[in-house]
């Protein structure tokens, strides 16, 4: 998947190739949890609170694509916000059990989420 966005340093529109795409399974490389793709940002779009309450050891780079994901791990159900470097595939393990697939996805073909036509969630 390739995005546009506007560079800041650049002040020019600038190309950036996401590794994952809307409708994915992946999983978090250091964390247990998982998800399926329902948006993909460019670079990070968050607020600057948010990036940093993530430990300074830890902190991803801001300039590489972060994912909205609908998350599952042993105790629940969540939207998670996750830099591309800390994602692995994980459509072998199977669908994602988030009650919210239904809302955005017509269902898991044991590769990827088919995106419902009008399914993608307004920001």
């Amino acid at each position: 998947m390739t995005a546009t966005y506007d560079d800041p340093n650049l002040g020019v529109s600038a190309l950036r190739e996401a590794k994952f795409t809307i409708g994915d399974v992946v999983r978090h490389r250091l964390f247990p949890f998982r998800g399926v793709i329902f948006d993909v940002d460019p670079v990070f779009a968050n607020t600057e609170d948010w990036w940093l309450s993530i430990p300074e050891s830890m902190r991803p780079d801001k300039d590489q694509p972060f994912y909205h994901l609908l998350a599952e791990n042993e105790d629940g159900h969540y939207e998670a916000y996750v830099s591309e470097g800390n994602l692995l595939p994980d459509a072998e393990n199977g669908a994602v059990g988030h009650p919210d697939t239904a809302d955005i996805f017509e269902g898991f073909d044991g590769q990827r989420y088919a995106l419902k036509t009008g399914g993608l969630l307004q920001n």
